[in-house]
């Protein structure tokens, strides 16, 4: 595994609601003549499986609460927004300084809940996180299985803040088809020394990586197929493994 590629499809369509990805993904992938193999991982950007999935608000037919307004004004937020991160959270992590950090009801803790304005059409409308990003990858995984009978690994890509850190990474929000940490404990290194602590978070640096093709604004790529990558397979893997238990945070 000396060389592992990452190609960007650049020629899916806006997706709207009730679009199918599965099918979007092979045929651009067809078009673009770098198709679907076997072992291929396909890096898609949750903003299309929302949109796709109708997780798309229109903030004008928002009425913020009390609670939404107090906590917009102290933050300089339009309270529209507020009430739909707020209705999308389990829990206020933190607040401060403009960010409202929460945990959403999946168990991820990002800003805003994950609610995003970027690269939805339309002035006043959000995108919600996928409501189980994992069922959304297994979809995906099963269509493209059934369109070219080839064998695939899904995983749903968001972006994240991380703490102590500058800058943001793409991390994984839902996965199907493969094990999303690597368990090296046991394993051994070239001096000879006994690995006790590291697993390694592979769905989570498999879609870091593609963002780097994906791009962040205007680039138009909403999926990359990383291919090359040897990983290992899972029919019951969730990107939940990687939601640190409360009891073992640092930082929280």
């Amino acid at each position: 595994m000396r060389e592992i590629r990452l190609l960007g499809l650049e020629t899916i369509p806006i997706v709207g609601e009730g679009d199918d990805i599965g099918a979007l993904i092979c045929e651009a992938a067809e078009r673009e003549g770098i198709g679907i193999e076997d072992g291929d991982i396909i890096v898609v950007s949750h903003i299309i499986v929302s949109r796709a999935e109708g997780r798309v608000v229109d903030l004008s037919a928002i009425e913020p609460s009390e609670f939404a307004r107090n906590v917009a004004s102290a933050m300089g937020k339009d309270p529209r927004l507020v009430e739909v991160v707020l209705r999308e959270s389990k829990a206020i992590a933190r607040m401060g300084d403009g960010h409202l950090i929460c945990e959403t009801k999946h168990g991820f803790i990002c800003a805003n809940a994950g609610v995003d304005r970027s690269n939805v059409p339309g002035k006043d409308r959000v995108a919600l996180l996928p409501e189980d990003p994992d069922a959304s990858a297994r979809r995906i995984r099963e269509r493209i299985r059934q369109l070219t009978g080839r064998e695939v690994a899904v995983i749903i890509s968001d972006t994240h803040g991380r703490p102590l850190r500058r800058g943001t990474i793409n991390v994984a929000i839902g996965v199907a088809g493969l094990e999303p940490i690597w368990d090296r404990r046991g394993d051994v290194d070239l001096f000879g020394y006994t690995l006790r602590v590291t697993q390694v978070a592979v769905a989570d640096e498999l879609a870091s990586a593609a963002e780097l093709v994906m791009g962040q604004a205007d680039e138009g790529i909403p999926v990359v197929i990383i291919r090359g990558y040897r990983y290992r397979p899972s029919e019951e893997a969730s990107a939940r493994e990687l939601i640190r238990p409360r009891e073992e945070d640092l930082f929280l």
